[in-house]
């Protein structure tokens, strides 16, 4: 009976994860599935059982704390404009090799004038995922910031040919280039 239990708890425990990661990947303006590409997709099955482990929830709990954090991270930047700890935050997460959490950091760094480092994490995220728009958005961005329009023009493309011209990535970007070159805005 206590078998059971422990079970079914797990199950509820990994269903309740596997539920909650689609709705807040749909709510998260970062860009991409934030999710570690390490997780296994949500419809492959699960290895045949050999011993019981001790925590059997550990995938699902491992993948709910990474998401916890990675709201936090988020929250962090966008509603306290608290870049440098939310730099903190994100490589606490353990996943810089995730495309979202590296175009974040990315963005940190920008956002404290911290350029040459911005750059690197821009381009980690887009040797991770090159299709990542959102990284694309911002990197073309710091390259309105420096004043490398043709290269803002060159992410604009890309950006138009991954997820179109009506897209909130695509808008953003042509917004910044429509401004005339030196008004030193910062995006």
């Amino acid at each position: 009976m206590r078998k059971s239990v422990i079970r079914l708890a797990t199950l509820t425990a990994f269903s309740m994860a596997l539920f909650a990661t689609p709705a807040f990947v749909s709510v998260c303006a970062a860009g991409g599935d934030p999710t570690p590409s390490s997780s296994p997709p949500a419809d492959s099955k699960p290895a045949p059982k050999a011993k019981k482990k001790t925590s059997e929830a550990a995938p699902a709990i491992q993948n709910a704390a990474f998401l916890s954090g990675y709201r936090a991270a988020y929250a962090t930047i966008y509603d306290r404009n608290d870049y440098a700890d939310a730099i903190a935050q994100l490589k606490a997460l353990g996943h810089d090799d995730n495309a979202s959490v590296a175009t974040l950091i990315g963005y940190s760094y920008r956002k404290l004038g911290d350029y040459k480092i911005s750059q690197i994490w821009y381009e980690r995220a887009l040797r991770t995922d090159p299709d990542h728009a959102k990284t694309w958005q911002y990197y073309g961005l710091w390259q309105v910031e420096q004043g490398n329009r043709d290269q803002a023009q060159y992410h604009l493309n890309r950006i138009a040919a991954l997820v179109g011209v009506d897209s909130e990535e695509y808008r953003s970007l042509a917004s910044a280039l429509e401004k005339p070159p030196g008004t030193g805005l910062v995006y």
